[in-house]
């Protein structure tokens, strides 16, 4: 029996990207309705305890009434079009000081500002980096580390990134 290491994950990992994909398309579409900006989501699938959870902003900052307002339209779209089997819950928030970053075009915006990272798949036996937004080019992102080291990555290979906020 042939058994190729690794297959079982991946496929986790694309059915995930896909629904996530979908799921920023509709939530996206509410959103942007709304005159506001989708910052991006995360999705966590716990059986019964599932979590989306979304983030917006604007330039004039978000209100509890947009988190309602965004929330209300939000679970109109999820019911109609039903993407996730299942219960879950649904929050929506904005991105708050430790802004989470999604997007190449989030890490060129905060280029300089410090950042944590968590990669799908360790390098060099480490998956969380702390470091500095270097730069964004053809659509890698450079990380300068703490120990005068760089990480270059393309943005699949981030699991989570979040600023440092610097209170």
């Amino acid at each position: 029996m042939l058994v190729e290491v690794g297959l079982e994950p991946t496929f986790y990992l694309q059915v995930v990207k896909m629904l996530e994909g979908k799921l920023t398309r509709l939530v996206a579409s509410a959103v942007e309705a709304l005159g506001l900006e989708l910052v991006g989501i995360e999705y966590f699938a716990q059986g019964a305890h599932s979590m989306l959870r979304v983030y917006i902003d604007s330039e004039q900052g978000i209100t509890l009434d947009d988190c309602s307002r965004v929330s209300h339209q939000v679970s109109g779209v999820l019911e109609v079009e039903d993407p996730i089997r299942g219960k879950y819950n649904l929050e929506v928030s904005s991105p708050g000081l430790d802004r989470p970053l999604f997007t190449l075009a989030h890490f060129e915006r905060f280029t300089g500002q410090g950042v944590t990272l968590r990669l799908r798949r360790p390098v060099n036996g480490q998956r969380k980096f702390k470091g500095v937004i270097a730069a964004v080019e053809d659509g890698h992102i450079r990380i300068a580390l703490d120990d005068s080291q760089a990480l270059e990555l393309e943005i699949d290979e981030v699991e989570k990134a979040n600023l440092i906020s610097e209170r």
